[in-house]
């Protein structure tokens, strides 16, 4: 899968807020700094997802539409300090309630940055999509910062503590590493989930 069509489709605060069409949704979420919104950007081979010069400012799920097939979301960053312990409990809620009631979800991409592997809220989230049922694409996001060495035993330790079948997905925006890979395991996702509605 390549990207040839992208459109932003809006933000949503509220349920009622999304896309109310029945396309299948993949999101990407991770906690603040992990580089998700220049991920997203590398993804789609232009500049359309902000990237904010202090981490924690996605504070809604912002939709993209691809290839008039599928919407990626931007989900709101998690675990940055500086924000106000209201306004994590209210993202907490938001992940939560989307994660454990959208239909049309497809997958989650989860980001974990390479360099400190899971963090607690890291490990949070997975507990959130187990109780989903949801199974992520775990993607360790900087692999250009670190040495051979230690990328293959952060891999190898992600990989152990959450029992993933394969180690995860090591991606670097800035040398292009990875994003070949990456697009394959959202077609992949997208392929499950379309096949779970042809079944149902």
């Amino acid at each position: 899968m390549e990207i040839t069509e992208l459109t932003f489709r809006g933000s949503a605060f509220r349920p009622e807020e999304r896309p109310a069409d029945r396309l299948p949704q993949v999101a990407v979420a991770g906690r603040s700094n992990v580089g998700k919104s220049s991920l997203l950007n590398w993804l789609f081979r232009r500049s359309l997802a902000r990237v904010a010069k202090a981490p924690g400012k996605t504070r809604s799920l912002n939709f993209y539409l691809v290839n008039r097939s599928f919407y990626l979301v931007d989900l709101p960053g998690y675990g940055y300090a500086a924000v106000s312990a209201q306004l994590k409990e209210e993202w907490g809620e938001a992940l939560a309630e989307y994660i454990g009631t959208e239909e049309r979800l497809a997958g989650v991409v989860a980001l974990v940055d390479i360099r400190q592997g899971l963090t607690d809220r890291d490990r949070e989230l997975q507990r959130l999509l187990a109780v989903a049922d949801r199974t992520p694409l775990v993607v360790l996001t900087k692999a250009d910062k670190v040495g051979r060495g230690p990328r293959t035993a952060a891999c190898l330790s992600v990989q152990r503590e959450l029992g993933l079948a394969t180690p995860p997905l090591a991606v670097s925006v800035r040398s292009g590493e990875g994003r070949r890979e990456l697009l394959k395991g959202i077609d992949a996702m997208l392929s499950s989930w379309r096949e779970r509605q042809r079944s149902e």
